[in-house]
């Protein structure tokens, strides 16, 4: 999301709890960069100024005078109430807060922002370089001028905005994504096949680029355990929705987290 922006000279502040996830996400950043150079996508110049554009740090203050806050961290709401408290008496008035929450509601987050008028859900798909969508979705108190203004914005760096105009768990990629990929986990879980054949089902039978437990490596298994786990049905072990979270869990607690982790249901050599 910040290489996107940076891309169109908005100067961004990348911030996270700790110096080492900070690094951590600098480096992806630019081994990213160094990638595009190599393929002759980028010149030099462009990454030096992209990352001219950027700041990495853990400090709240270093944000303080943003016009677009962007919450991108993980599904947990207490997470969410935590941040949104640690920052909202720091910005101006004029800022636009939103989330880029795949599962949650704007309304059950806006009372922690003192701002909820300002508020809405800003979601982008993964690979947004590839996928330029920008799903756009206000709650019931969202004013017109934020919901504009954002929709605005999303265009104004490549994106195709996608008007949500009424709350929809899910937005509307993920309200026709959910549903197929817990068809697939399902699949696995009750031992009907395994995730590369039941991915051959799909790519062979469709002819899409990429099966269910490919994009759930995209997705990251931890995202999926999470939206899983809030399902009241996972509590009960004896249903396919406590199986998969457990099998989940255990990919999980093996360090296969997925794409980004080298390894989900699908092993990635590092290049």
């Amino acid at each position: 999301i910040a290489q996107v922006f940076a891309r169109k000279s908005f100067d961004v502040v990348v911030r996270d709890i700790k110096d080492e996830l900070i690094q951590a996400s600098r480096a992806r950043l630019v081994k990213g960069l160094d990638k595009l150079v190599a393929k002759g996508k980028m010149d030099e110049a462009k990454k030096a100024d992209i990352l001219a554009h950027i700041t990495f740090t853990t400090d709240l203050q270093e944000a303080a005078d943003a016009d677009l806050v962007i919450e991108a961290i993980a599904e947990v709401i207490s997470e969410k109430d935590a941040f949104y408290s640690s920052i909202k008496d720091l910005l101006p008035a004029r800022t636009i807060l939103c989330t880029n929450s795949s599962t949650l509601l704007p309304s059950a987050m806006m009372d922690f922002t003192g701002r909820p008028e300002k508020f809405l859900a800003l979601h982008f798909a993964n690979e947004i370089w590839s996928h330029p969508t920008a799903e756009v979705m206000r709650h019931a108190g969202t004013g017109d001028e934020a919901f504009e203004a954002t929709i605005a914005f999303a265009a104004s760096i490549r994106m195709i905005p996608l008007r949500v105009n009424k709350e929809q768990p899910g937005y509307l990629l993920n309200s026709m994504l959910v549903p197929f990929l817990s068809s697939a986990e399902a699949l696995w879980a009750n031992d009907v096949a395994t995730p590369e054949d039941i991915d051959r089902a799909w790519t062979l039978g469709t002819g899409a680029p990429a099966g269910p437990f490919r994009i759930l490596d995209i997705v990251g298994l931890t995202t999926a355990y999470n939206i899983g786990i809030m399902d009241p049905r996972t509590k009960d072990p004896s249903t396919v929705q406590a199986r998969v979270a457990a099998k989940l869990k255990e990919k999980i607690d093996r360090g296969e987290l997925g794409l980004n982790a080298g390894k989900g249901f699908y092993e990635y050599p590092k290049q």
